[in-house]
């Protein structure tokens, strides 16, 4: 069978790339569709830094006229030849249950990554930061998917498995639901923690929110930086200025205040967690969309949310065994629970398969692993050039 695939330019072949996976995920009621205005910034060279040193084009492909795929495929000048060999992304992969498009969309993928000098390429992953739209579910398709993760039908992985590609890396998520009590010994060590002397502890303070951004960019950008996990630093891009206030601009309406925690040691702004509602809960309600008459339903999320999810958060290197991540996550239950009724659980993603330290001390917290996500690789050495 001949497919034809070709890369997207016009608004149309747009539309096409946004509406493929609401006809494949008819069957599938726990899917809830990113928001559209999200996935397309990441495609915009004005409103992604990521092409300063890179490119990303989507494609679709078709059988006639009818689209049985949709996939991206990026290459970053300054990342991929990091690994050895030289390895690009492909992600944002929709496809029909058919093993010959899967092959299809692999096959060009090889095609447009050797001519680019890449060795290989990794997938499913984002023209951005890996904490969304990055990797493939692969355990538990029961539950609806937090904001910023993906979904997928359990076909994806036979598929994807069947062209060759290998495992490259697992992220975990962790769940907790608010109305299980913490346990007693760890909120003992939380109050002994911030009763030390010089070790402050608040929410954001929203009338000074860009101050306080600045800190959790400041913590951020180091923490990160020096990571336990080696090979993360491949993966680390610093935090700026200007996309910290654009997260101010599109969180501050959103957030609230009592999950968004800063410690601070001697008056030095050490260690941070921000979470957010799960807006997939407004996604779910819009098919997606973000209209003007959405936005109120944006305001009150904080009000009449069932789900959060942990974002992001940091510790500076030299307070990492303070219990400072100890103090923000206890905290950050206790007081979310009491500002949020209505929430029912946080969910925690991201978490690598390698960050022992992390498991255990979300698991100290009650948190369990229920969802993984999955990173494949492909070589392409050996791909024909056409």
């Amino acid at each position: 069978m001949a497919f034809a695939i070709r890369k997207i330019i016009t608004a149309e072949e747009v539309d096409q790339f946004h509406e493929l996976p609401f006809r494949i995920y008819r069957d599938y009621p726990e899917w809830i569709p990113p928001f559209r205005f999200e996935i397309e910034k990441i495609f915009n060279p004005q409103k992604n830094p990521y092409f300063e040193h890179g490119e990303c084009q989507r494609f679709l492909l078709f059988d006639g006229e009818t689209v049985l795929a949709r996939f991206a495929l990026m290459a970053n000048k300054r990342k991929d030849h990091l690994f050895d060999p030289p390895m690009g992304g492909m992600g944002f992969l929709e496809m029909v249950n058919d093993q010959k498009v899967a092959d299809a969309v692999i096959d060009y993928a090889k095609v447009w990554h050797k001519r680019r000098g890449n060795g290989a390429f990794r997938g499913p992953v984002n023209f951005g930061e890996n904490d969304n739209f990055w990797g493939l579910l692969v355990e538990n398709y029961k539950e609806p998917p937090i904001y910023g993760m993906l979904y997928h039908p359990p076909y994806y992985r036979e598929l994807i498995e069947q062209t060759g590609a290998v495992k490259y890396d697992d992220h975990w998520s962790y769940k907790r639901y608010f109305g299980d009590p913490l346990p007693e010994r760890l909120v003992k060590i939380t109050d002994r923690i911030e009763s030390r002397p010089g070790v402050e502890f608040r929410p954001i303070d929203l009338k000074n929110i860009h101050r306080d951004a600045g800190y959790i960019r400041q913590i951020y950008n180091e923490a990160w930086r020096d990571q336990d996990i080696e090979e993360r630093g491949q993966e680390f891009t610093e935090l700026t200025e200007a996309m910290v206030n654009e997260m101010v601009k599109q969180l501050k309406w959103i957030m609230i205040q009592d999950s968004v925690l800063l410690a601070f040691v001697d008056g030095e702004p050490a260690s941070f967690i921000v979470c957010i509602p799960d807006l997939n809960e407004v996604s779910a309600e819009t098919g997606g969309k973000l209209r003007w008459w959405h936005f109120i339903k944006l305001i009150r999320l904080k009000k009449r949310a069932t789900r959060l999810r942990t974002v992001v958060y940091g510790t500076l290197p030299k307070y990492r065994k303070m219990g400072l991540e100890a103090l923000t996550f206890v905290r950050g239950i206790q007081m979310t629970k009491a500002a949020a009724p209505t929430l029912d659980y946080l969910e925690g993603a991201w978490i690598s398969e390698k960050n022992w330290l992390m498991q255990r001390s979300l698991e100290a917290l009650g948190c369990f692993h229920h969802k993984t996500h999955r990173t494949y690789r492909w070589l392409i050495d050996s791909s024909p050039d056409p």
